[in-house]
């Protein structure tokens, strides 16, 4: 894969608000097979696309690159041969790899989780200005005008903002989708009147914020629609990145960490999946699995 298909694909990635993360070699100290500015792209299934060196560190990138998109955070990974235990500090890893064959490599792994996606339902002022103040924030705001479309299931948060039109069948939605943020724009009086009309459980309707937004006293549509979004800001996650369980597995002929994802290599022995960092140790596995299956 080119530089050119590995940016374009970075692009489709983002346009279709796929997570994933960016893996670029800064620093290669031979014998490796990677150079400084090799690069390649790990996406939530264990995939890796592109080059970033041989089987064993790409196993390590791909281990190293699953749980960034759980944290939503970036690294400095650093690759080197031996078999210490793995180091950490603030913006690096340090992995001992027996499998390389000499030689120390530096990669730079970017997690690039989509902005947070807000759904504004209604065609009213304070809609409006949300949508505005919105993009300002480079959250990804989504006017919807129809109580029936679907969610989309990584949305952050739906805000129905209608005036009274179709706001029960909105918020029913929302809560049953599981949104994290489900607010309705109404009066102290009406908003509870709404939310006890619900068709949704107790719980669902305790979710519901209404008046939405915090309260700082606010009174024109601009004011109310900053209310909301420092809502959402307070209320969101820290790290808002990929929910997963990530597993993982110690490869029984080297002793390397791996994940337990698609991509990874195995092999079926005893009852069990194994899970391998290189086409070498699983070959050796399967060839004397009694050797190392204890």
């Amino acid at each position: 894969m080119t530089r050119t298909d590995l940016d374009n694909h970075a692009d489709e990635l983002t346009w279709s608000r796929t997570p994933f993360v960016r893996a670029m070699v800064v620093r290669a100290e031979r014998p490796t097979s990677a150079k400084a500015g090799d690069r390649a792209i790990v996406l939530a299934d264990g995939s890796i696309d592109g080059f970033v060196g041989g089987a064993c560190a790409e196993a390590t990138v791909r281990l190293h690159g699953l749980r960034l998109l759980e944290s939503g955070e970036s690294t400095l990974l650093r690759i080197s041969p031996g078999t210490s235990t793995e180091r950490s500090g603030e913006g690096y890893v340090e992995v001992a790899n027996p499998c390389l064959s000499g030689g120390t490599l530096e990669i730079f792994l970017e997690a690039v989780i989509p902005v947070p996606l807000v759904l504004v339902f209604g065609d009213t002022p304070v809609a409006r200005s949300l949508t505005r103040i919105g993009i300002a924030m480079d959250y990804q705001v989504s006017e919807v005008n129809d109580a029936t479309a679907p969610i989309p299931p990584d949305a952050a948060a739906v805000v129905v903002a209608s005036h009274g039109r179709d706001e029960e069948p909105m918020l029913t939605a929302a809560l049953r989708a599981g949104v994290p943020y489900v607010a309705l724009v109404a009066s102290r009086r009406r908003g509870p009147a709404v939310v006890a009309s619900l068709a949704v459980s107790d719980e669902q309707r305790a979710r519901v914020r209404t008046p939405a937004g915090l309260d700082i006293a606010a009174h024109t549509p601009p004011d109310v629609a900053l209310s909301i979004l420092a809502e959402i800001v307070a209320t969101r996650e820290p790290h808002a990145g990929v929910k997963s369980v990530m597993e993982t597995d110690t490869d029984p002929v080297c002793g390397m960490s791996v994940a337990v994802a698609d991509a990874s290599l195995r092999a079926e022995h005893a009852g069990r999946t194994w899970y391998f960092c290189s086409p070498g140790c699983r070959s050796r596995f399967v060839d004397d699995p009694g050797r190392f299956a204890a």
